[in-house]
């Protein structure tokens, strides 16, 4: 009887003892779950926030099991390569995954898997580095929106303001952040003050693996040589 690719040894070099039992087992729960379910979706992610996708994937827990983490270690758990795939096809899976990527095993119909990523995202404030969406700029005024007791902190980010009679104003017009421009620090504390939440959480499907087929959602990805079967 041919031994199973499943028991075969995985060799994770150049990493502490509790580190390569980590992603050792990491490797393992993998492959478990390639037994259980019937579906293996990669999805790249888009401005991450750790509480939102643990509440998506929370909701989703009865029919499907997360992976996000190392891609190399995912990697390794599917096979790189045709000789090393756990299933017949898996290869094309592990070489998507790259950049903010991970993996969604399920046993939901292709549809409504579809449906549920295609219209899920969550906005949130914009943190340091991210890219603005819109420019936000102050005009000259009294700024209605922040109480007297803010302006100090307000001086402290940039801000051209003072005191009027115990009114926050603006002596001159003031460019928060700029579309297309990485959000500063300054920024970012600006807009959360003024509750604008500027960043969106998505998650898009690259593609789907299944026993029977492989499916592509993105085409022409960058340095892929992937053709769907």
């Amino acid at each position: 009887m041919p031994k199973s690719k499943r028991d075969r040894a995985v060799t994770l070099s150049k990493t502490k003892k509790k580190g390569r039992e980590h992603k050792e087992n990491i490797v393992s729960s993998i492959r478990d779950a390639v037994e259980k379910y019937n579906s293996i979706y990669v999805f790249s992610f888009e401005n991450m926030r750790n509480l939102k996708f643990k509440q998506f994937r929370e909701q989703l827990k009865s029919t499907s099991r997360f992976f996000l983490g190392s891609n190399k270690v995912m990697q390794v758990a599917l096979g790189r390569s045709e000789s090393d795939e756990m299933r017949p096809g898996l290869h094309k899976v592990s070489k998507l995954l790259r950049g903010d990527s991970g993996l969604c095993l399920t046993n939901m119909p292709v549809e409504e898997a579809q449906r549920i990523f295609s219209e899920y995202e969550d906005y949130d404030y914009a943190r340091t580095g991210s890219i603005a969406t819109e420019t936000v700029e102050l005009k000259e005024g009294p700024l209605d929106q922040f109480t007297h007791e803010m302006e100090p902190f307000l001086r402290k980010q940039g801000m051209p303001v003072r005191l009027n009679k115990g009114v926050v104003e603006l002596v001159g017009d003031f460019v928060v952040c700029e579309e297309g421009n990485p959000v500063s620090p300054e920024a970012s504390r600006i807009l959360r003050l003024m509750e604008m939440k500027m960043a969106t959480f998505k998650l898009n499907l690259i593609c789907r693996w299944s026993p029977e087929d492989f499916e592509m959602y993105q085409e022409g990805l960058q340095g892929s040589d992937i053709e769907s079967s």
